[in-house]
């Protein structure tokens, strides 16, 4: 642990990084301790509020309180983040090493192909379509929009894990542990995994980054249960309902900083953890 600490402390991405994802983290889960969760949904309070003693961030057309709004609507965006990150990241990492270590192979030959046309295919526009064509895509609860989310994060995932595991496949480390008798899948697992932990760890920030992109895309469209406070909701209803021509800045400014800290966090978690995962930037003590 203190080694992990003084490595925080020589990287500022990292430690930044990290520093406002907590923060959020706990504005998220303690900040329900301070909050009426029925404030967060229409006619909880009376409308058009700007921040007073009794609505610190103000209240919305709605009738909803902007305060309770951000608790809990960071919460579920980061939820939706996180399942959509550990879906992609989950299977790129295992088409990758199979692929990878198997290059060549039938198998590789039509993991590859299907990344190529996943990669060059509009992802958000496919995202649109799979949501538009549910059922009932205004029902969706947060479990389903990280599915949704997830469909096509897995695509970058598994061409940069690939092109990893087919750079180490050809080493040292890895042809003795074939000559001692080890099968390809123990090696993925024993040798490969190991020594890319750091990369799939950057790896499932810039997917959770891309979840959260992706889900406040759709909600920004209004697609998604449009009752709840999700961040990106609260970005559509500030457009249906003009805000901007209102001056109804504090509706604006609020989910709009919290999304900006949340994929600044990300960004720079990521960035720290390149420096781990690429001895070419790593600092050194």
């Amino acid at each position: 642990m203190g080694g992990f600490l003084r490595y925080v402390w020589r990287n500022p991405s990292l430690g930044w990084g990290l520093g406002i994802l907590l923060a959020l983290l706990l504005f998220s889960t303690v900040g329900r301790l301070f909050i009426d969760k029925e404030d967060a949904y229409a006619l909880a309070t009376s409308p058009d509020l700007p921040p007073t003693r009794e609505h610190i961030f103000g209240t919305d057309s709605q009738g909803k309180d902007l305060l309770a709004c951000m608790v809990i609507g960071t919460g579920m965006t980061l939820q939706i983040g996180a399942i959509a990150g550990a879906i992609g990241i989950g299977i790129g990492t295992i088409l990758g090493f199979v692929s990878g270590y198997y290059a060549g192979t039938l198998f590789d030959s039509i993991v590859t192909s299907i990344v190529d046309v996943v990669l060059t295919m509009p992802s958000f526009l496919i995202l649109i379509l799979i949501a538009s064509s549910l059922t009932d895509p205004n029902e969706m609860e947060v479990a389903q929009m990280g599915f949704i989310v997830s469909v096509t994060a897995w695509a970058f995932p598994a061409r940069t894990i690939r092109s990893q595991v087919m750079s180490m496949r050809q080493r040292p480390f890895v042809m003795m542990a074939q000559l001692s008798g080890m099968g390809g899948p123990e090696i993925i697992v024993k040798e490969l995994m190991p020594n890319l932990l750091p990369y799939l760890v950057m790896s499932l920030a810039n997917s959770v980054y891309g979840g959260v992109m992706g889900s406040l895309g759709l909600q920004g469209l209004g697609i998604g249960d449009r009752r709840q406070p999700y961040l990106g909701m609260l970005i559509f209803w500030v457009n249906y309902y003009s805000a901007f021509l209102r001056g109804m800045w504090w509706w604006i400014l609020e989910p709009v900083a919290v999304i900006i800290l949340l994929l600044t966090s990300l960004t720079l978690i990521s960035f720290g953890l390149d420096e781990i995962a690429n001895p070419r930037v790593r600092r050194r003590a």
